[in-house]
C-alpha cells in the first residue's frame, strides 16, 4: 500500500476585484490526499485434513475455481473395513436380542405356571423362585444386549463421520491460490494442504491518519474511487480501532462493490480525499503587503494582524494558525 499526498486549496475562481456582494472570510485549509492500495480476496482459507492417510485424488490446481467435487480424496480402505466389522457386530446383536426375547417369553410362561401351582399349593416355593430368577436373568441379559447394540451403533456413526472426512471440500466458487500436496502423498491431520480465496468480491486494505479517516467517514455510504484508473463503486468494510504506534495510523478495509475485469489481487486502487490540514486559508484580496510585511485587517474592528504565509494558490494563501484567526472571521479588502 502507498499513500500519495499533494497539497492544494479548494478555491473559488475570481477574475476581478472583490465586490460588495462578495466577502473575504477565513476558512479551514485542506490538502488533497490520494490513498492507494492493492486488491485482495475478501476471504481466504487454509484447507487441512482432520484425518491421516494416502491421497488418492486432487481435483483442483492453482487458479481453478472450486466446484462440486471434493478438493482432496483420502484413501478410506481401513475405515471402510471397520464400518463393515461394526455392521456385522450389530447384526449379531440383533440375532442375540431375538433369541433372548424368545427365551425370556418362555421363561415368563414357566414362571407364571409355577406361580399358579405355588398358589394352589401344588409346587414348592423354591421351584417358583428359581423360575423367577431365570426370567429376571434373561431380562437383564436382554438389557445388556440392547446397551451393547446402542454402543455399536454409536461407533458406526462415528466411523461413518470419519469416512465422510476422507473427502475434503473447499467453499464452492472460491479459487485455489496455493497447493502443497499431490496425489499419492501421505498426509497428517492438521497439516496445511492448500489455500483458497473468495475473489467474487475484492477488498483493499489501507492505513489512514485520523484526519484522513474523518474525511472518509464524511463520504456517502457508497462512493466513487478508481481501480486500475477506471471508476468503481466502493464502501468502507471495517475500521480497526487499534492504533499502530509505529505508523500512527489506523487500519481500514474498503470493499469494491462494482468493478470490471477479473476479480483478483494486485489491482491498483486509489481514492482522492480533501483532508483538513494545519493552517488557515485566506483570500489574497485581504492580504496587505503580501511580499514585504504581510498583514490582514479584521472587518468588524479594523484591527490589523500580521500573518505568516506558508503557501499560496491562484486566489488564496495558506497562513499559519493564530489564536486571533478563526474560520468564519470576515476580513476587509486591502486598501
Amino acid at each position: 500500500m502507498r499513500i500519495i499526498v499533494a497539497l492544494f486549496f479548494v478555491i473559488a475562481a475570481t477574475t476581478g476585484p472583490v465586490t460588495a456582494a462578495e466577502s473575504l472570510v477565513v476558512e479551514n485549509a485542506f490538502k488533497e490526499v490520494t490513498l492507494s492500495g492493492y486488491t485482495r480476496s475478501i476471504k481466504q482459507q487454509t484447507i487441512s485434513s482432520e484425518v491421516s492417510g494416502k491421497l488418492l485424488q486432487v481435483n483442483y490446481d492453482i487458479g481453478q475455481v472450486i466446484g462440486d467435487k471434493p478438493f482432496f480424496q483420502i484413501d478410506p480402505t481401513f475405515v471402510t473395513f471397520e464400518i463393515e466389522t461394526t455392521r456385522h457386530a450389530i447384526r449379531r446383536l440383533d440375532i442375540a436380542m431375538k433369541k433372548n426375547a424368545s427365551r425370556a417369553d418362555f421363561l415368563k410362561e414357566e414362571f407364571d405356571r409355577f406361580d399358579a401351582l405355588y398358589k394352589s399349593k401344588s409346587a414348592a416355593e423354591s421351584r417358583r423362585d428359581a423360575a423367577l430368577e431365570e426370567f429376571e436373568q434373561a431380562t437383564l441379559e436382554g438389557d445388556t444386549i440392547s446397551l451393547e447394540k446402542a454402543t455399536q451403533e454409536t461407533r458406526l456413526r462415528a466411523l461413518l463421520e470419519r469416512k465422510r472426512r476422507h473427502k475434503i471440500f473447499a467453499p464452492k466458487g472460491w479459487i485455489v491460490t496455493d497447493k502443497h500436496v499431490e496425489a499419492g502423498e501421505i498426509i497428517a491431520p492438521n497439516a496445511p494442504l492448500a489455500v483458497v480465496g473468495d475473489y467474487r468480491q475484492i477488498v483493499v486494505p489501507l492505513s489512514v491518519s485520523a484526519n484522513e479517516l474523518v474525511a472518509m467517514q464524511q463520504l456517502p455510504e457508497e462512493f466513487t474511487a478508481s481501480l486500475d484508473k477506471e471508476p468503481v463503486r466502493a464502501a468502507i468494510n471495517w475500521i480497526n480501532p487499534e492504533f499502530d504506534e509505529q505508523t500512527r495510523k489506523l487500519g481500514i478495509e474498503v470493499t469494491i462493490r462494482t468493478f470490471h475485469g477479473e476479480g483478483c489481487g494486485g489491482r491498483l486502487f486509489s481514492l482522492t480525499l480533501n483532508v483538513r490540514t494545519d493552517g488557515l486559508r485566506i483570500p489574497k484580496a485581504a492580504v496587505i503587503n503580501r511580499y514585504d510585511n504581510p498583514r490582514i485587517r479584521i472587518k468588524e474592528t479594523g484591527e490589523e494582524l500580521q500573518i505568516l504565509i506558508l503557501g499560496e494558490s491562484n486566489d488564496h494563501v495558506l497562513v499559519g494558525d493564530s489564536p486571533r484567526l478563526k474560520p468564519g472571521l470576515e476580513l476587509s479588502d486591502r486598501p
